[in-house]
């Protein structure tokens, strides 16, 4: 089985030791993905418009090791406040409604950086493509 490892260039890959996707086989993983472009957090304040963000770069990253949209077959999403969590669905339901993948929204105490609202995770099945 071929493994890939992807990194973004993101601030924390290096420093913390991870990759921002991982394609092992039929199966691709993301790192926690949230607004951070250019090593700033973007809209600030808006939970759907970081979601959406959050979710570009994780299918981004899946794109770079051949995987499709409809190849998602799970999410999960961290919110830090439960108010948040209608906006972060109907984000999540604007990219993925058609796909349907399974889904965990969580509400945290914080993420790394504090002006990030929500954090998701993709992972991918490839195996009948």
């Amino acid at each position: 089985m071929t493994v890939t490892r992807l990194g973004s260039g993101g601030p924390w890959e290096q420093q913390y030791g991870y990759s921002r996707v991982v394609r092992a086989g039929d199966l691709a993983l993301t790192a926690g993905c949230t607004a951070t472009v250019d090593g700033r957090v973007v809209h600030v304040g808006d939970a759907a418009a970081q979601t959406a963000q959050a979710l570009r770069i994780g299918l981004a990253a899946l794109a770079e090791v051949g995987v499709r949209p409809g190849d998602v077959v799970r999410t999960r999403m961290y919110v830090t406040d439960r108010l948040h969590a209608d906006e972060v669905g109907r984000a999540h339901n604007a990219v993925f409604g058609a796909v349907r993948p399974v889904a965990t929204l969580v509400v945290v105490a914080g993420l790394l950086d504090p002006e990030h609202l929500v954090e998701v995770e993709l992972e991918a099945y490839v195996g009948d493509s």
